[in-house]
């Protein structure tokens, strides 16, 4: 464990230590590499997109722009791989979310119900608002299809489906209604700064009537 700095310390003094002339070792580039991601990810989130520059970045960090310029050519590719980089730590918690023994329509509630709470991480919906304010923060934006977020929903419905448990059809399809279903809604409260999904008990109630409605549908039964 990293010691604490002294209260006189400014966030230069977090920086990888490394001698002076040296090159970097692996292990320093990686924790610089962090620290110039964490320090973006707060300026994104707390200024915006336009309104954060290169210079702002290396100036918080304590690192000259030439490092951040040999790592990132622009800031839309610095604000696509911090985006990169949380959207793999998500998936690493959405797999671990699974059920290993579950049936494939309970493999596949888990993995939803993680989606939901992924995305009501407040440092995911500040910079989720980014995006949605500021859409040039990402550059062209990629189809649902090679979201690997998506593809992963995808094969567990068609899982289920062939299991037996969700009619056949268009597994893409179902997957993105899914998703509308049981997410959008409470992530578009929290974008626009409502308390109504706070409490995880609120966010339980939405996503079980949300499942069970996607489950048996609007149509009357019998």
């Amino acid at each position: 464990m990293s010691q604490k700095p002294d209260r006189g310390d400014t966030v230069t003094a977090q920086r990888p230590p490394r001698p002076r002339g040296g090159r970097p070792s692996k292990a320093e580039a990686a924790k610089l590499e962090r620290h110039i991601l964490e320090t973006a990810a707060n300026l994104f989130a707390t200024q915006g997109f336009a309104a954060t520059s290169m210079e702002q970045i290396a100036s918080a960090c304590g690192a000259g722009k030439d490092t951040i310029y040999r790592r990132y050519p622009s800031k839309t590719a610095l604000f696509s791989a911090l985006m990169t980089g949380l959207q793999a730590e998500v998936l690493a918690d959405l797999e671990a979310a699974l059920r290993r023994d579950g049936t494939a329509l309970e493999r596949l509630r888990d993995y939803t119900r993680a989606i939901l709470a992924a995305n009501l991480r407040p440092h995911l919906v500040a910079l989720n608002r980014v995006v949605l304010s500021e859409p040039s923060a990402l550059g062209e934006r990629k189809p649902d299809d090679e979201d690997p977020i998506m593809q992963r929903l995808t094969g567990l419905v068609e899982e289920a489906q062939s299991s037996g448990a969700l009619t056949a059809g268009d597994a893409a399809f179902l997957a993105t209604q899914l998703l509308y279903a049981t997410s959008i809604r409470p992530l578009m409260s929290k974008l626009l700064g409502e308390a109504e999904f706070e409490e995880k008990a609120a966010q339980d109630d939405y996503f079980c009537r949300a499942w069970d409605l996607f489950l048996s549908g609007a149509a009357r039964q019998g």
